[in-house]
């Protein structure tokens, strides 16, 4: 059985996690006396072979996309002022949000960006993460930014259309937190590995980190022949754990791929759908250099679309108005579950304290003596978290506890597949998004489109088929 978070602490499961593995723990942990977690390479359902699906489970494709860089507040802060009451964004007075952070001239309330262009003047790094968290204060937003008032901006409905269209018409995570309080690539591990075993930073240097010690979900899903695939942009995410790329170059596709496969309704069980990350960016310029990518064929460019900063929103918000639209329309989408969320939250402002975590192994961070001390027993910030399925809860909210993991939880359950770490086999799966019994969603609704619409983007994605 995995437990939610909150079952974790009550029972006092981060003592049995040191007990059970000898991992390091750190003042957030649970009191004593709680049953072991789950282990590494246990199965979800120990009583079905492993490789064989759960059929209670309503869907038998997941296609997961994961942008860049934004908190729950900053992406999503305004629900509650749209008819979604239940979504824990701002706290409103007046319909204005009133939350605020310290800063040397006094305190600074969120403001709303007029706009869907971003400041380069926000961090996500290690150190930068633990200020703006301070200790669960939530109040460092500003001095973790070297004093730049950017992290208080948000992006209202009038700004990002799509983006609270389909938050409001599917079910949104409260609690959906970032899997460390780090960088991309650290983060993007987790969401394949369970583990950043040892990673704090998004650089060149740790793409030459050594493979993820338990392997990875595509290691899995090829051992029990389950079908996956990456469909990337300009670069695939699955470069930042080089093995993957070395071993199933045959998994990788062009977004355009994706498209095609959506129409026809083939996509296979498991789908990994990454935004154009750019070779400027911080996220592809690495990617660029690693082996193998650059013999992929396709265009690799240098704007990026994934949402990162200093990237206008307009594009990234164009390229998911077209990827999510071709899931809604295709015809497997009775059977599809649809995971967007984002990596982490680039350095902006969000209220709610990340709560203690499971430590995924025995892997300390990878800490340079100037770097705050700590290990990847705390998530770190919230990010959006919206799941899209025909058994979605029509405008619903849910406050369990996710993180990325949560992602592979869904795909060990379903298909009954080996955990990978300490991490993954106790998240929760995503099953808590959905109704299993009704299919409100059967039909998808329309979604509003991007302010700046650019309908000729789907066509030059398809035509690089």
């Amino acid at each position: 059985m995995a437990y939610s978070r909150r079952e974790f602490l009550r029972l006092g499961g981060a003592a049995a996690v040191a007990a059970a593995g000898g991992l390091a723990l750190g003042p957030l942990a649970g009191p004593a006396g709680a049953a072991p977690l789950r282990q590494p390479d246990s199965l979800w359902d120990p009583r079905r072979p492993a490789g064989t699906l759960d059929p209670t489970m309503p869907f038998d494709h997941i296609v997961v996309v994961m942008m860049e860089n934004h908190s729950f507040d900053n992406y999503l802060g305004m629900l509650p002022a749209v008819g979604r009451p239940r979504a824990d964004g701002f706290t409103l007075r007046a319909g204005r949000p009133v939350n605020s952070n310290p800063s040397p001239t006094g305190p600074v309330t969120v403001y709303p960006f007029p706009s869907t262009a971003q400041g380069p003047d926000v961090s996500q790094d290690w150190n930068s993460t633990h200020a703006q968290i301070d200790h669960g204060r939530m109040d460092g937003f500003i001095t973790g930014n070297r004093g730049s008032t950017q992290a208080m901006g948000y992006y209202g409905p009038e700004v990002l259309p799509f983006a609270y269209s389909f938050a409001k018409e599917f079910t949104v995570g409260n609690r959906w937190f970032c899997s460390a309080p780090c960088q991309t690539y650290p983060n993007r591990r987790f969401l394949m590995a369970g583990t950043a075993y040892g990673n704090i930073s998004t650089d060149l240097a740790s793409i030459n980190f050594t493979p993820p010690p338990n392997g990875t979900i595509f290691d899995r899903l090829h051992a029990y022949g389950v079908s996956w695939r990456n469909y990337y942009t300009d670069l695939p995410q699955t470069a930042i754990i080089p093995s993957i790329i070395t071993k199933y170059p045959g998994n990788l596709s062009p977004v355009a791929q994706f498209f095609l496969d959506c129409a026809l309704g083939t996509l296979p069980a498991v789908s990994f759908v990454d935004p154009e990350f750019g070779v400027l960016g911080e996220v592809g310029g690495p990617l660029s250099q690693v082996p193998g990518v650059t013999r992929l064929g396709d265009y690799i460019s240098t704007l990026g679309g994934d949402e990162e900063n200093p990237q206008d929103m307009s594009y990234g918000e164009n390229w998911a108005y077209q990827v999510v639209n071709a899931v809604l329309h295709s015809p497997a989408w009775p059977r599809t579950l649809l995971v967007y969320t984002f990596d982490e939250h680039g350095g902006y402002y969000d209220h709610v304290p990340p709560p203690a975590a499971v430590a995924p192994d025995a892997i300390a961070p990878s800490l340079a003596p100037t770097d705050v001390p700590g290990g990847y027993n705390i998530y770190g910030p919230r990010v959006p978290a919206i799941v899209a399925s025909p058994y979605s809860k029509p405008g619903g909210t849910t406050n369990v506890v996710h993180d990325h993991t949560s992602v592979l939880a869904t795909i060990e359950a379903k298909w009954n597949l080996p955990a990978l770490t300490y991490r993954d086999a106790n998240a929760r799966t995503v099953m808590d998004f959905l109704d299993p019994k009704v299919p409100a969603l059967a039909s998808p609704p329309q979604l509003a489109r991007p302010l700046d619409y650019l309908p000729e983007m789907l066509s030059t994605l398809e035509g690089a088929l």
